[in-house]
């Protein structure tokens, strides 16, 4: 039977395990505060919630080391306490790195949200002077269009030297092709006898062109005077 410290040792660590995992989910929820498409230009009330949701789970689960810790001290065995305190000593690690990455999350929030109003800002400004000076505001907008026509043509032309690129390799490798085939011609007929050889075969297939021809006419015309 388990004794009263011993069990009271089990249900603290299956609530600093509880915890962690809690932690972790609502890192996943914070973090999503940091995207550029979706950040406001100040702390929205979920984003607080969650922030005072994770600091107090972090504070949480510092009691309930400090208390695992008064547990560990009070234990009588050795042995066991041995396997305590390196179950203490991890929750303790997993509670730092969590400290670390709240910090951390915190900071890429306040980072993405200067990025996000200064950009804001820019275009308000950028806004503002192109409404009090149209002729500006027309002029930006020609240079624009320059720089898109520009592009595009730059675009056009990367196309155009790809495609010739590859039908210059196409010429290449049909040339080479027509010399391979040239060389072997020249081989062939440089052979004592070839052209005689070719010319037997030739002769040879036409003959059995003719007779199997024969023979299918043959069979045709039994065919016709016994059907």
């Amino acid at each position: 039977m388990s004794t009263p410290a011993g069990t009271g040792w089990a249900q603290l660590r299956q609530q600093a395990r509880s915890l962690e995992t809690q932690t972790e989910t609502l890192f996943h929820t914070y973090s999503q505060f940091s995207t550029p498409t979706t950040i406001s230009p100040t702390p929205t009330d979920e984003e607080k919630k969650t922030e005072a949701q994770l600091e107090d789970i972090l504070e949480r689960r510092e009691a309930l080391t400090s208390r695992l810790s008064l547990l560990l001290s009070s234990s009588s065995d050795l042995t066991a306490s041995a396997l305590k305190q390196n179950n203490l000593s991890r929750h303790r690690e997993i509670l730092l790195d969590h400290r670390r990455e709240l910090a951390r999350i915190r900071a890429s929030i306040a980072t993405a949200r200067d990025r996000a109003n200064l950009l804001s800002t820019v275009r308000s400004d950028i806004s503002a002077y192109r409404s009090a000076n149209p002729e500006a505001a027309e002029a930006d907008y020609m240079l624009d269009e320059r720089r898109r026509i520009d592009n595009s043509h730059s675009i056009a032309d990367s196309v155009l030297s790809q495609a010739y690129a590859v039908n210059e390799n196409f010429g290449v490798q049909r040339e080479t092709l027509a010399s391979i085939n040239r060389r072997i011609v020249g081989a062939a007929s440089q052979v004592p006898g070839i052209n005689g050889l070719m010319a037997r075969i030739g002769a040879k297939k036409r003959r059995d062109g003719i007779i199997l021809g024969g023979f299918i006419a043959l069979c045709f015309l039994v065919l016709f005077f016994w059907g």
